[in-house]
């Protein structure tokens, strides 16, 4: 009998979903750190593995009832637990429409939550104004927490590739940006210069500057 509940059980886990996940940067996250999707807890952080090139290999397990949830068009990046525990987590968001379910054991690359949410303004224009407007609020939350977790030069590399986006980007994304999204990007960089100017670093904001001005003349 023993026997055969364990084979039972054997069985049920064998149907979780089995990922690694590269990242640049793990910012603290460790094994048993959660795995979210739409405020779900739908998996966990196996294993943390650095790499000889310099990255990390992530291992995580997806539950096996929101394995049909992760696909190619899946996106994965670390944040702070919102449990308030004080772990990381890893995020996970589909951005532009359905994709094909990844099988078990698939190496995917990670992202971050500003690149991820930059991709998904392009698939949210085309739906509606009022989606737009919410991954915006979120973009430009995640932007006032990069500074703790992202260098100066990391944040220059989301600018560059705002402004890739919206020179291929229709008028009504363009105007999108233009009205709610740089307003907001400079509140926050004008408040980045605020507390680096308290160290004498001022100077470091100014090539972000200079893309925001790149930005407004599109």
């Amino acid at each position: 009998m023993v026997v055969s509940m364990s084979i039972v059980v054997s069985g049920w886990f064998s149907q979780d979903l089995n990922l690694q996940i590269r990242f640049d940067q793990i910012y603290g996250l460790t094994a048993g750190d959660r795995i979210i999707f739409e405020q779900n807890d739908i998996g966990k952080v196996t294993g943390v593995l650095y790499e000889k090139k310099g990255t990390y290999r992530v291992d995580a397990t997806i539950h096996h009832s929101f394995k049909n949830a992760v696909t190619d068009r899946s996106q994965f990046f670390i944040i702070q637990d919102p449990s308030g525990k004080g772990r990381k987590a890893i995020e996970m968001m589909t951005v532009k429409g359905e994709g094909v379910p990844l099988e078990d054991g698939a190496l995917i690359e990670g992202s971050t939550r500003l690149s991820v949410l930059l991709n998904k303004m392009e698939d949210d224009v085309s739906r509606s104004v009022g989606d737009l407007k919410q991954t915006l609020k979120s973009f430009s939350e995640a932007l006032r927490k990069a500074p703790e977790n992202e260098d100066i030069k990391t944040l220059q590399a989301y600018l560059k590739q705002l402004l890739s986006e919206m020179k291929r980007s229709g008028a009504a994304f363009r105007e999108m940006v233009q009205n709610d999204l740089l307003p907001r990007l400079q509140e926050e960089i004008d408040k980045l210069r605020q507390r680096l100017k308290e160290s004498g670093r001022e100077k470091e904001v100014e090539p972000l500057q200079t893309q925001m001005n790149e930005l407004r003349k599109i």
